[in-house]
């Protein structure tokens, strides 16, 4: 590191060499080199951070389907999940005959008025991001 005597012996060689009418000028071009390597840093920077968020949301992504493609085949189902058709859920419960299990099997089952809505998938929500950006 540079102490303050050193800095004041560069100041005069470069005052001497350059004059007084030259030194404003390589300061000010000096200033907007610095002010471009910063900019230029930061945009690298951002680049490089957006470039990994993608990456891991992928990683993410491939592995949620590869767990979603492992459920489905130990529940019985073929794994449909990977080549982007979903299989239809199966409904848990079939018919009922009294009303408390009638009410499980109409939970149970998707399709049916009272059944709560199914997780918001990755395909899903890019689905929905896109739509959003249409819009605007």
């Amino acid at each position: 590191m540079l102490s303050i005597p050193h800095m004041i012996v560069i100041f005069v060689v470069v005052l001497v060499v350059f004059g007084p009418q030259k030194l404003p000028e390589l300061a000010r071009g000096l200033g907007k080199l610095m002010a471009e390597f910063r900019k230029a840093s930061l945009d690298f920077r951002s680049a490089f951070d957006n470039e990994m968020r993608d990456l891991e949301r992928q990683a993410r992504d491939a592995e949620w389907r590869k767990s979603q493609a492992a459920a489905a085949t130990a529940a019985g189902q073929p794994a449909q999940a990977e080549s982007g058709v979903a299989a239809a859920p199966e409904p848990l419960l079939t018919e009922a005959t009294d009303s408390s299990t009638e009410t499980v099997a109409r939970a149970s089952d998707p399709s049916s008025p009272g059944a709560p809505e199914p997780a918001a998938t990755p395909e899903t929500s890019q689905a929905a991001v896109e739509a959003d950006r249409g819009r605007s």
